[in-house]
């Protein structure tokens, strides 16, 4: 397998003019279509050809979510009561109404486990960890986990980046690497409150003041002038960049373009159904992304301070970030800024709207409309955290960081339908059954899905070769 080598610079002057509003965005477009592909083809027929991954940060409680235990002690117990799903013998709490009434089209992993040291202790590398599927560190910056899908299957939509990060706006996005895969591979994120009416993805079309006339001459143009490369000239570069500039006037120039990340040509039920507010419309861009033909989009969202819902401002009083680190009052009404306390400060206790509330309106809206439209079949969808909660509740009425179990959910692609796999304790800190699953395995599962064949390493532009989810192994269970 040939290496990666850098996507090439171009000189200022070849891109005056072209309205695309700062060329700069290009580097995190993600989507050269075959260029630069480490391979065309995968060497086996996956399940699966997109992938929807939804990264709630932070560490969601596995307690008070997907592994109830009405036994464990009453002081450290959560006050969220177990209640049956649509699948006999499965239980979530009832935090998760709304998703328990889909539960036969999930598999429930209950025996994640993250065990290298020195990351549960930290969010960006937790979150980086999710992101790359790899535990950050190593002697390489290895590239996330959708960098690599969209430089060896490349792009299904030529109007739409390959990769999308929907909003890509908390500070745990910057973990979002390309590592040592050329810069048109990076993550596109989308940016802004998708709850604001008005919002829009910028640089997605021409500028006012160029007609697609005036546009298609300067593009002409571009076969006239001396493009200039940071390095030598060869054949693989020049096609890269060749792929490059195609991939932007499919960008600007096809309607489809916006169309795909328009929010408002969606009926007012389905947006409704999801939820007004931010978590909810970033969860339906994701599939509208899907729909459209990305090949791999992850949706990493936390309701804002300041948000919208039904078209009316509204302001969560106390809420800086809101994501699910929950270590101060994560039962609180509100939120969680009680007298002395710690990091948990800013967000609204688990059981509120703007936490789990959204979320499980989201969700299951998320998977029973993909169903409906025939997604699943083809899609893998994941609900990821970097971590869980500890089971027992601190001094300040909130649960720790908890890397020894927690809890992942899976649909589609061929995921077998109403699954529990793996157990724990009574106390929910400890796996109990025989399997227990990695980072690196959810890794490897995603690439054994899409086909991909992890016996060929990808190559470093100094040609080392890097081996993907080197320890890991596909989760068995999600594969029927």
């Amino acid at each position: 397998m040939h290496s990666h080598s850098h996507v090439p610079l171009l000189r200022r002057r070849s891109f005056i003019g072209l309205g695309l509003g700062g060329l700069a965005h290009l580097a995190g477009f993600g989507s050269l279509p075959t260029a630069l592909a480490a391979a065309a083809t995968p060497s086996r027929k996956g399940r699966a050809k997109q992938v929807l991954v939804i990264f709630e940060q932070g560490g969601v409680s596995q307690i008070d979510t997907w592994d109830p235990k009405p036994d464990a002690p009453t002081e450290h117990r959560s006050p969220f009561k177990p209640i049956s799903t649509v699948v006999p013998g499965m239980q979530f709490t009832e935090l998760l109404s709304k998703t328990a009434k889909v539960a036969d089209r999930l598999t429930v992993v209950r025996c994640m486990t993250q065990p290298t040291p020195g990351i549960g202790d930290s969010h960006p590398k937790g979150s980086q960890y999710i992101f790359s599927g790899e535990a950050p560190g190593g002697a390489v910056e290895m590239p996330d986990i959708s960098s690599v899908v969209a430089s060896i299957l490349g792009t299904q939509a030529e109007f739409l980046p390959s990769n999308i990060l929907v909003p890509g706006t908390s500070e745990q996005a910057a973990t979002s690497h390309v590592g040592f895969l050329p810069p048109g591979y990076a993550v596109f994120k989308t940016g802004g409150n998708l709850a604001d009416p008005k919002w829009q993805v910028p640089n997605l079309g021409l500028m006012a003041d160029i007609a697609p006339e005036r546009f298609k001459q300067r593009r002409d143009l571009l076969s006239n002038l001396d493009v200039g490369f940071a390095h030598s000239g060869n054949v693989k570069d020049i096609d890269a960049m060749h792929a490059l500039l195609q991939q932007a006037e499919n960008m600007l120039t096809n309607p489809r373009t916006r169309e795909a990340f328009d929010l408002a040509r969606e009926p007012e039920s389905m947006r409704t159904r999801y939820g007004m507010g931010h978590r909810g419309q970033c969860y339906l861009l994701g599939r509208k992304l899907i729909e459209s033909g990305v090949r791999f989009v992850t949706v990493d969202v936390r309701e804002p301070r300041q948000s919208w819902v039904d078209g009316k401002d509204t302001s969560y009083d106390g809420g800086t970030n809101m994501n699910w680190d929950h270590h101060d009052a994560i039962y609180s009404t509100s939120h969680t800024n009680i007298p002395n306390g710690g990091p948990g400060a800013g967000r609204w206790g688990i059981g509120t709207w703007p936490m789990m509330g959204s979320t499980d309106q989201a969700f299951s809206a998320l998977i029973e409309d993909m169903d409906q439209r025939g997604l699943l079949d083809e899609t893998l969808v994941c609900f990821v955290t970097e971590f869980g909660r500890t089971p027992k509740v601190n001094d300040r009425q909130g649960r720790d960081h908890w890397t020894h179990s927690f809890s992942f959910a899976f649909a589609g692609a061929g995921v077998p339908r109403g699954q529990l796999v793996g157990s724990t304790d009574r106390d929910g800190g400890y796996i109990t059954s025989s399997m227990a699953y990695t980072i690196e395995d959810y890794a490897a599962t995603i690439y054994e899905k899409l086909g991909i064949d992890r016996t060929k390493p990808l190559h470093t532009a100094a040609n080392r070769p890097i081996m993907l989810a080197s320890k890991g192994r596909p989760i068995p269970e999600l594969f029927v």
